[in-house]
């Protein structure tokens, strides 16, 4: 059975897990790997089908492992379907197993292989049977050669399982990738597709089991999942018809140091439009006008002193500490105050900074950290680079660091928690823009001052977050702002 993307599968998998469940269906279940490489052939002709209603031809490019017996098999349907149809083998041809016996019986069918010595690619849905799930270096010259080809063709690309050069654990490109309109993945989804550069590569993902039975599913538990927005929503309760602006928290936004009172604002805007009962804000005195003027809303305080703080943080449910703080004097005093009170706690932006370079900790359990790739960086001592290597050990080392529910951003955010880890799949690149992280801080501020534990809050509010920059981008990705994120967040939460 295929899935769209809307309906796909929560369980995410790596590349050696997958394996894992491959083997099992073939070895507890009796199902031989030539079936389920037919199942796959046959899946991919659906998916061509129904992606490209119009094609009557395709090219498919195959290695020698089980990705390309999946590509032969299909050559020999299409084949048999009145498809015109190219197979390119790329390296060597497959020596012996499944791989093989598909590459027989699609020769057998009437299927020309022809090697590749790069032809041009002019017409037809190009499909990606390259390389799979056990890839581990840089892709090797020969392949590098056919995957710039078929991203240079402009023709449109079904990738068989995950594409070729895409690491399936962490989803970067290992020295050059396929950049596929469309994957389709088998048994279990590769938790690599949707996070990193998979986001670019992997194009609309859909999902084939295989008929696959169940219980080999129960028998290894994925170590990641999908975030699923609806199931999320479900924890957010109906307001009672007799609520009152005391049952929803009052949430304390600390930050906006001189010249950076905009940070501030959004943070204290978003955490409004997400349902917060109430919100005040400990700023410099020069921004309380502006703050005013454009969010009556909120109280807000100037405050130059830890002293001056206190009173305000013993009002409130939630702090939300690092938007615009800055990292001077005035940042640093501010921060260590709040972190030594029993707040639950937003920390975000420069006060992940102060942290990172000052001796910091917090005293509390009921704390989310929103790093970016750069600041995680510097709380883990470590290069941006090494983050983005593997943003799922990044995610998990941070927590273990700080005991706390961290939010690692980026393209397909993961959010470590008690509950473990997940990945959440909305978002856009219009969120590419000064702000956005204020304003998801202001959102998980907001919903933990409504009574969400600390895990809840953290995946609803990113997934809240990224839904709200899906609705303003309909009109846009280009020139997207924070504040058009706020003005949606209403409706996402309702």
């Amino acid at each position: 059975m295929l899935t769209t993307t809307d309906q796909l599968p929560a369980a995410l998998y790596s590349g050696a897990d997958v394996r894992a469940l491959d083997a099992d269906v073939i070895a507890k279940h009796g199902v031989p790997g030539i079936q389920l490489m037919l199942r796959a052939a046959r899946a991919l002709l659906a998916t061509v089908a129904g992606e490209w209603p119009d094609c009557r031809e395709l090219q498919l490019f195959c290695g020698k492992g089980n990705n390309a017996g999946d590509a032969y098999l299909l050559a020999a349907l299409a084949q048999e379907r009145g498809f015109k149809v190219a197979v390119w083998q790329v390296g060597p041809a497959p020596a012996e197993g499944d791989a093989l016996l598909a590459r027989q019986r699609a020769e057998a069918a009437g299927v020309e292989v022809q090697h590749w010595q790069d032809q041009p690619l002019t017409s037809g849905v190009l499909v990606d049977g390259l390389l799979g799930t056990g890839l581990k270096g840089d892709v090797r010259p020969a392949f590098a050669s056919a995957i710039a080809a078929i991203n240079n063709s402009g023709l449109p690309v079904l990738a068989v399982d995950i594409p070729s050069g895409l690491c399936a654990d962490t989803g970067c490109v290992l020295g050059a990738a396929v950049c596929a309109d469309v994957s389709l993945s088998f048994i279990g989804l590769k938790q690599g597709m949707f996070t990193a550069d998979a986001r670019h590569y992997c194009g609309k993902v859909v999902f084939s089991d295989l008929q696959a039975p169940a219980d080999i599913y129960r028998e290894r538990p994925p170590r990641i999942q999908r975030l699923d927005f609806g199931l999320l929503m479900d924890a957010l309760p109906r307001r009672n018809r007799l609520a009152h602006k005391g049952h929803f928290g009052h949430v304390l936004v600390v930050g906006g140091d001189s010249g950076m009172g905009g940070a501030a604002l959004l943070a204290v805007s978003a955490a409004a439009r997400s349902g917060a009962g109430l919100i005040s804000c400990a700023t410099r005195k020069e921004h309380i006008s502006a703050m005013l003027a454009a969010r009556p809303e909120v109280m807000a305080h100037a405050v130059e002193s830890p002293g001056q703080l206190q009173p305000l943080l013993e009002k409130a449910a939630v702090v939300v500490i690092g938007p615009g703080l800055g990292q001077l004097q005035w940042g640093q005093k501010l921060l260590a105050h709040v972190l030594a009170s029993s707040c639950a706690k937003v920390i975000d932006a420069d006060a992940l900074n102060l942290m990172a370079s000052g001796d910091f900790e917090h005293q509390c359990a009921d704390v989310i950290i929103t790093p970016h790739p750069g600041e995680a960086a510097r709380l883990l001592q470590t290069s941006t680079a090494d983050i983005h290597r593997n943003r799922f050990a990044a995610a998990m080392a941070l927590r273990e660091r700080f005991q706390a529910t961290v939010i690692l951003k980026g393209a397909g955010t993961i959010v470590a928690d008690e509950q473990g880890v997940a990945v959440c799949c909305d978002g856009n690149p219009g969120m590419a823009s000064g702000g956005m992280g204020d304003v998801l801080s202001g959102v998980l501020g907001a919903l933990l001052a409504q009574g969400l534990p600390v895990s809840q809050a953290a995946r609803l509010g990113v997934c809240a977050h990224a839904r709200a920059a899906d609705l303003a981008a309909l009109t846009g990705e280009r020139g997207l702002l924070a504040s058009d994120v706020v003005d949606q967040l209403r409706t996402v939460l309702n």
